[in-house]
């Protein structure tokens, strides 16, 4: 079992930067795809970005790439989302996410332990 606890949302304005932490315990991340998704007021949960299970490779969606930057330190076996130049559509609760196993992690159904959530709130 795996748990995992999100820090470091907070309110912001338009801009700004913020750095969630993602903190495993139950079982280290070594060895497998962890990642961030993000779920706005009345949409669906989305893909944000991912490190792969060996921690060598990232990718995120397009609308945060060149703004937020994804890495873990599986010496702390914690996960971090350096979020800068801030814009109100980023506002969401934002998950960290863990798979099983050595597959991508990109949608919903990839993963396997949610952590409980962090609110991002951006102001214009």
């Amino acid at each position: 079992q795996v748990q995992l606890v999100e820090s470091g949302g907070g309110l912001v304005q338009a801009g700004a930067s913020l750095r969630l932490s993602c903190a495993a315990s139950g079982r280290t991340f070594t060895h497998y795809p962890t990642g961030w998704f993000r779920q706005a007021p009345g949409k669906e949960r989305e893909f944000v970005a991912a490190v792969s299970w060996n921690g060598i490779s990232t990718y995120s969606t397009d609308s945060v790439k060149g703004r937020f930057t994804i890495s873990r330190d599986d010496t702390k076996n914690t996960m971090y989302l350096q979020m800068n130049s801030l814009k109100p559509e980023d506002t969401a609760v934002y998950y960290c996410a863990a798979r099983l196993g050595r597959a991508g992690l990109q949608t919903q159904r990839d993963v396997d332990y949610w952590g409980q959530g962090t609110q991002v709130t951006v102001s214009s």
